[in-house]
């Protein structure tokens, strides 16, 4: 029995969000498309409550780590989703409720389906309380953000960005600067950021595109 702290007044719903796609339709892909946007709006605001020092590209990286198919794999076991999960044949013989990927997307669905059920408050406050803990554990990392681009870019054996000054405005006791990060292919990232220096405004380009190389990640498994 999944152990979430909600009762579905229609248990349909929650029927399908754990109904994978090997079923055959209907499935949970719709409901895990609504679950995905609705869990990073409710993660991203305990994080701005939780970390009212950090960036936007601190946030978003810190969003990363929280809604990462790894992450929600883990939270979907802590509600036994895999034993509710209904999966076609082939799946049941690879062991498809025991594989990340399929337990993520079925939290996503799951997600979509309090919503439908119960609204976006009722939804909210799951959330809520599934990741309270795991938002307050988080720590800000006492890398820089350049430091810790490079190190995910090497780790990944990719190549490594290149910092450039696009322009710089106002008087030399004022100056801002415009800097534009880029990861060439396969990786094609970049963001473009001003500072009131040139070391300011890598720092939070480098923090941008790290946040959308993590994203892009959790995305693609």
């Amino acid at each position: 029995m999944v152990r979430l702290s909600y009762r579905f007044r229609d248990p349909a719903l929650a029927q399908l969000a754990l109904t994978h796609r090997s079923v055959g339709k209907p499935n949970n892909e719709r409901l895990e498309f609504l679950g995905d946007a609705l869990l990073g709006a409710v993660i991203a605001e305990q994080l701005f409550e939780v970390h009212p020092k950090a960036s936007e590209g601190e946030l978003s990286r810190l969003r990363a780590q929280l809604v990462n198919g790894q992450a929600l794999a883990v939270v979907a076991r802590e509600l036994a989703l895999g034993d509710e999960l209904k999966l076609g044949p082939g799946e049941l013989k690879s062991g498809g409720f025991r594989r990340d990927s399929i337990l993520a997307d079925a939290f996503e669905a799951l997600v979509a389906a309090v919503y439908l059920d119960g609204g976006f408050d009722a939804c909210r406050e799951v959330l809520r309380g599934l990741f309270a803990e795991r938002v307050t554990a988080l720590r800000r990392s006492s890398k820089d953000p350049k430091t810790r681009l490079q190190e995910h870019l090497q780790a990944g054996g990719w190549p490594l960005p290149q910092y450039d000054l696009l322009a710089s405005h106002g008087e030399d006791h004022a100056k801002t600067f415009d800097i534009r990060c880029a990861i060439e292919q396969p990786l094609a990232l970049s963001a473009q950021t001003r500072g009131d220096s040139r070391r300011a405004a890598e720092q939070d380009a480098a923090e941008i595109v790290l946040a959308e190389l993590l994203e892009k990640q959790r995305k693609k498994h």
